[in-house]
């Protein structure tokens, strides 16, 4: 065939395909007779991935804009100051492994209309909770282990120190868990039903005091996990774990966060199988003091936590000058919350919130390190002045910057402003949404409240103690005035006997010579 024949023979092969196709899928028409009418031509495909539409991937949330309370172990992971890596590789999908919630009616063939009550129902679905979520914690805890961290100390990605930093104990927790899940098997019935838990559980939670090196090393691990992601190395082993079907769309800190998120809902879960127990049932009292046990241990490690927390930030605050340490910071022990913000003029901060004095930042990196410099001197909580600003109220700085920019950068401001003596701040700060805004504005009312509170209960204890040391005082000058007072009665009554015997004796001498 010669060459400039060929777009014509193109052409007539795309009819008569177009002419096939529309025989092949109208049989009914076979016996009419062919149309004359022009057929559209079909468009060639010359990749089947030009069918499939682009799959955008989800941009992860960033930690960072987030706000964090040590007192209630917020699931939000640590700020994440690093963008997305070039190497990352946007696939399809993977069919995820899902988990399917298991019931406790489902699990057991149960006639369970005839032989049980409702609230007993109730009750065997909540015991089937607890046992069942410890079968997944488990299972969580070894993947963990198996898919995370043995490979990456196999291939050499990570050092053996850097992992033990990164998973901390979380061995330990695994044969933990296995006991109390034997302990609640051997009670069950063959039937599934379970009588009574309460006497186990007692036994068994004391175990969970354990979990305070964890949860406190959590901190630490974050940023170190953070710091590691900068490696194209272990960046891709995570990547390609996450799109596994195994990992089931969580990355290793969500796995890593798993045994902490359990710690705090074991509370819950007990609450549930106490309300679904009858009162004259024997697991009643054994279930209340279960429930006393676990409060008391969540509150202990959420105050180490966040004096674990406290101190990881407090160490990685860089002065610029000496006279930016405040004895304010060096004495708290928890910060009440921490996160990015801005300032009018566009300059991404990081505020921490200390118990009584707020410091604003800047975010750098030093010797590899994430940490944080002083941005202006601390404010003590007690003398802060805090302003909620509505929107549009702040105007940007900058006269392009506040002609070209939207509404959107002028929402969510409030202002802190600070004045003693000489020295005074005043800071107009953007929260990346109303609900951040709202959080720091009721972390700030809360920690001025209790500075407040305690100035008052140290004021009175202060005048207590003076009241206390001038009674004191007033008691010692009443007694040595007693003494002086005694002693004086004394004397003067000794003076007087002797004045009396000299009498008596001069009187008797001259009775003695008139006698004579």
């Amino acid at each position: 065939m010669v060459a400039k024949d060929y777009p014509f023979y193109l052409s007539a092969k795309r009819a008569n395909f177009a002419l096939e196709a529309q025989t092949v899928t109208s049989p009914a028409k076979e016996t009419e007779e062919p149309s004359n009418k022009r057929v559209k031509p079909l468009s060639r495909v010359t990749s089947l991935a030009s069918l499939i539409p682009p799959v955008r991937a989800t941009p992860l949330k960033r930690f960072s804009q987030t706000l964090q309370r040590s007192i209630s172990f917020r699931s939000e992971s640590r700020p994440d100051l690093f963008s997305p890596r070039p190497w990352s590789r946007n696939v399809p999908p993977a069919n995820t492994k899902r988990r399917d919630s298991k019931l406790w009616s489902e699990t057991f063939d149960v006639c369970v209309n005839h032989m049980l009550t409702s609230k007993e129902i109730k009750r065997q679905e909540a015991i089937f909770e607890l046992s069942q979520g410890e079968e997944d914690l488990i299972e969580d805890l070894k993947l963990a282990k198996k898919a995370y961290h043995d490979p990456m100390l196999k291939l050499s990605i990570m050092t053996e120190q850097e992992l033990n930093q990164i998973f901390g104990t979380l061995d330990s927790l695994i044969p933990l868990h296995e006991d109390l899940l034997r302990r609640l098997q051997e009670v069950r019935k063959p039937d599934g039903s379970t009588d009574h838990v309460g006497h186990i559980l007692v036994a068994w939670l004391p175990c969970l005091n354990s979990y305070d090196s964890y949860c406190s090393n959590q901190v630490a691990a974050k940023a170190l996990l953070d710091q590691k992601k900068q490696d194209h190395r272990v960046q891709d082993f995570l990547q390609r774990c996450l799109e596994s079907p195994f990992s089931r769309k969580l990355d290793l800190w969500n796995f890593l966060d798993i045994p902490r998120s359990r710690l705090v809902k074991y509370p819950l879960l007990l609450r549930e199988i106490l309300r679904h127990t009858p009162n004259d049932h024997p697991d009643q009292q054994h279930l209340e003091e279960a429930i006393n046990i676990i409060q008391g241990i969540v509150a202990e490690i959420n105050i180490k936590t966040g004096e674990s927390e406290c101190q990881y930030y407090k160490e990685r605050l860089i002065y610029l000058e000496e006279g930016q340490r405040d004895s304010l910071i060096d004495n708290s022990r928890a910060v009440c919350c921490h996160g990015e913000l801005k300032n009018n003029r566009g300059v991404k901060l990081h505020v921490f919130l200390f118990e009584e004095v707020l410091v604003i930042t800047r975010a750098v990196t030093h010797n590899d390190q994430l940490c944080y410099q002083l941005y202006r001197q601390p404010i003590p909580v007690r003398e802060l002045v805090l302003e909620d600003l509505q929107d549009g109220e702040v105007r940007l700085g900058g006269s392009i910057r506040g002609a070209f920019s939207n509404n959107e950068r002028i929402k969510n401001f409030f202002r802190v402003s600070f004045k003693n003596g000489s020295q005074s701040q005043t800071h107009s700060l953007q929260a990346n949404d109303s609900f951040n805004k709202q959080q720091w504005l009721n972390c700030i009312r809360q920690a001025k409240e209790k500075a407040a509170r305690a100035g008052r209960a140290g004021g009175l204890a202060a005048r207590v103690l003076v009241a206390a040391q001038g009674q004191a005082a007033l008691e010692q000058m009443e007694q040595s005035d007693c003494e002086s007072d005694c002693s004086m009665d004394t004397s003067e009554l000794s003076a007087d006997c002797e004045r009396m015997e000299q009498t008596n004796s001069c009187g008797s001498g001259k009775q003695i010579e008139t006698n004579v």
